[in-house]
């Protein structure tokens, strides 16, 4: 059970990135996954100061089948979902940014697990039916500075373009020169316990919205960013 946190101080402004980030472990967890996607955000918001908020493209089911913008209704099929859902739901002064498919240099993501297994494997097998816009945190996160000058409310911020997963692999193992193939699968084939919308593209209907660069020109600084290192 999560409690509040007690500071000595009152910040201006708070930006809140924690998250149960597990899809298919939350299915199992649901306890786990509320209590820190739900109950932390409320312990956020107590703190009395606005939140930017880190929500999700999975508080949509994936039906659409068009880019999903601010004012459609969610309608999450996932226990990580809903409960991303129910934390935006918490939020009463501040920003709700819905991005999607994030990934780095650092950290446990999707970039980072190609780039491993194509070290160590002649070839990975993909999802190819879950269509959504991978989002470099990098540009995420100058979009965010751009976005606290803005009012606020629910803003879509993530990439331009869009693929699919094996896209995306093979896109990753184009620009850091390795050689490994990729199996296009289905979401049937890939068996995961939690449900994924199929399409989850996200766009902003709000004119002032701050828009990011394409996900190839994130994903080529990633890649020339760990390489450097």
């Amino acid at each position: 059970m999560t409690r509040p946190v007690e500071l000595a101080y009152r910040p201006s402004l708070v930006l809140h990135a924690a998250a149960w980030t597990d899809v298919d472990g939350a299915e199992s967890d649901s306890a786990g996954a509320r209590a820190v996607n739900v109950d932390g955000t409320r312990n956020v918001v107590a703190l009395g100061a606005p939140v930017v908020l880190f929500s999700s493209d999975y508080v949509f089911d994936g039906r659409k089948g068009a880019p999903y913008v601010e004012s459609d209704e969610p309608s999450p099929e996932s226990v990580y979902g809903q409960t991303k859902r129910d934390a935006e739901l918490e939020v009463r002064e501040g920003w709700i940014v819905r991005t999607s498919w994030l990934f780095g240099p650092t950290g446990r993501n999707f970039l980072r697990t190609m780039l491993r297994l194509g070290a160590e494997l002649d070839e990975v097998r993909v999802v190819d039916d879950q269509r959504g816009a991978p989002t470099y945190f990098g540009h995420l996160a100058s979009a965010t500075r751009e976005l606290i000058a803005l009012p606020g409310g629910i803003w879509h911020l993530a990439a331009d373009g869009d693929c699919t997963w094996a896209e995306f692999a093979e896109a990753i193992f184009e620009e850091a020169d390795i050689d490994c193939r990729v199996i296009r699968i289905s979401t049937e084939e890939f068996g995961a316990p939690a449900p994924r919308p199929a399409y989850s593209v996200l766009r902003s209907e709000r004119p002032d919205a701050p828009r990011l660069p394409h996900w190839r020109e994130g994903l080529r600084e990633c890649v020339d960013r760990l390489l450097a290192e």
